[in-house]
């Protein structure tokens, strides 16, 4: 495998863990719906988290939160929406990012609720 995908996946695994110690339970994980992949699907009371997950090496070339582009966040739209119509969901929608990336010899994380919004 790619060693960017290896830092992918290290990511995505490193953000579902810090989503469980903050009381949110994990309904999938690389969920597809046609051309779209959530991340990571969430819960935490009446609230539907769906999180891209974005895992830099260094913030060299920008904040890992700044390559989530609006095609992505067209197809995320269309894949929660299915998502939830499958699932029978009554749930609030919220789209969030977790953006990761390494200082020294460390991986910082940081939870961006409410990252972007959709009409």
């Amino acid at each position: 495998m790619a060693e960017h995908n290896e830092l992918g996946k290290f990511g995505e695994k490193e953000a579902a863990a810090f989503l469980e110690e903050n009381g949110y339970e994990i309904l999938e994980t690389n969920w597809t719906f046609q051309k779209a992949e959530i991340d990571i699907i969430a819960q935490k009371e009446n609230t539907l988290a769906i999180v891209e997950v974005k895992t830099r090496s260094s913030i060299d070339f920008g904040l890992p939160q700044d390559f989530v582009k609006p095609k992505k966040i067209q197809l995320l739209v269309k894949a929660v929406n299915e998502y939830v119509i499958q699932n029978d969901m009554d749930v609030e929608v919220r789209f969030d990012i977790i953006a990761i990336h390494k200082e020294g010899d460390i991986f910082k994380i940081e939870h961006l609720e409410d990252a972007f919004f959709y009409f």
